[in-house]
């Protein structure tokens, strides 16, 4: 080939490569345009009141799939997967429940699932509450999975990993928070171990004249004075009360006990006959404290068990004036004549109440 041919094969060649790099170049300024205005772009194919749920396992695809599940349009595989590695965020995608967020990017979802910024919901225990209001209060919420319905007690304290316990007060009254894949098991573990920490802080921290020997003695105690108040300012004289009392070989003869020890038949009235049915749980008929808690303290009962008030009070009835306080009593006399006080407040609201 002669050299002036070959200088023109080059020409065409270099005029072709140049083109080709220009093509190129332009596609990829275009397919860059279209990436950078997707990553940022809000998503509006996202309803108000939606998330999407990452689970133990799931890839980047799965989650994708499980957006588009959701209604998230926008977007294109491959771009949510550069999107991803730009980020950081491939294989690093946190486990929980995500908001989808009207309005919000591409990029500010990955972000958020990369940070963990997953939706939290709360369920608080309440102070006073027994095994069943628990239980009944971990099946209304939701999104919580659901484990533990099918259990009786024995068999959920057992895969709680603490077989032959008494589910009763074992779980710490607070509010705790959980995200879309936690089950009612998850709550409770936290639960158990909160009251284990805060029933060994309380123990520690105990007047060590105290007439309660073990920790699960002072657990016992404080679901009493629990239920007996919901002043705070009482809950260490109630606490005194019923020490002395065990000091002395007194009954504690307290109704919340002989009401648990009815159990579901119990139809918001305590008898006279009540009283005197013998239950594992009647501290009218029983001396010392019940087997086993009765309801779920919270962390100032068991402070004030701990650390019950001085006194002389053996006695204390509720004045009977709606504000939930008491009268305190040295005597059995004083005691009476507080309960006679008591009966005529309570009989003057009954007929206040009624109709003329």
């Amino acid at each position: 080939m002669s050299r002036p041919r070959k200088r023109r094969l080059g020409l065409v060649l270099l005029v072709l490569f140049v083109g080709l790099s220009l093509v190129a170049a332009a596609a990829a300024f275009v397919l860059w345009q279209r990436y950078a205005a997707f990553a940022d772009a809000p998503l509006s194919s996202i309803q108000e009141n939606q998330s999407v749920l990452i689970e133990h396992g799931d890839s980047l695809p799965v989650v994708l799939r499980k957006l588009r599940d959701a209604g998230v349009t926008e977007g294109e595989a491959l771009q949510w997967r550069v999107l991803a590695r730009e980020l950081g965020a491939d294989g690093r995608l946190q486990v929980g429940e995500y908001a989808l967020v009207p309005g919000s990017s591409p990029r500010e979802l990955l972000l958020a699932m990369r940070e963990g910024k997953v939706v939290y919901h709360r369920l608080t225990i309440v102070e006073g509450w027994n095994i069943r209001e628990l239980r009944a209060a971990l099946a209304r919420a939701e999104p919580l999975e659901q484990e533990a319905d099918q259990l009786d007690d024995a068999a959920l304290m057992e895969a709680l990993g603490h077989p032959g316990q008494h589910p009763e007060g074992r779980f710490l009254p607070e509010t705790y928070l959980y995200t879309g894949g936690d089950s009612d098991l998850d709550i409770l573990q936290r639960a158990h171990q909160a009251m284990a920490r805060a029933l060994d802080a309380a123990w520690q921290q105990r007047d060590p004249e105290i007439a309660l020997e073990t920790p699960e003695e002072l657990l016992i105690m404080a679901a009493i004075v629990e239920k007996e108040t919901g002043i705070g300012a009482e809950r260490a004289r109630i606490a005194g009360v019923f020490d002395r009392r065990l000091r002395i070989g007194m009954r504690l003869q307290t109704d919340p006990t002989v009401i648990y020890g009815i159990g579901e038949s119990y139809d918001g009235n305590i008898r006279r006959s009540d009283l005197a049915t013998d239950t594992p749980y009647n501290t009218y008929t029983r001396d010392g404290l019940p087997p086993t808690p009765i309801f779920m303290p919270g962390v100032d009962a068991l402070h004030a068990v701990a650390n019950p008030a001085d006194g002389d009070a053996l006695y204390f009835v509720a004045i009977g004036d709606g504000s939930g306080r008491h009268v305190f009593s040295r005597t059995l006399a004083e005691h009476n004549a507080a309960v006679r006080q008591y009966v005529r407040r309570y009989r003057q609201n009954l007929r206040s109440q009624s109709p003329q």
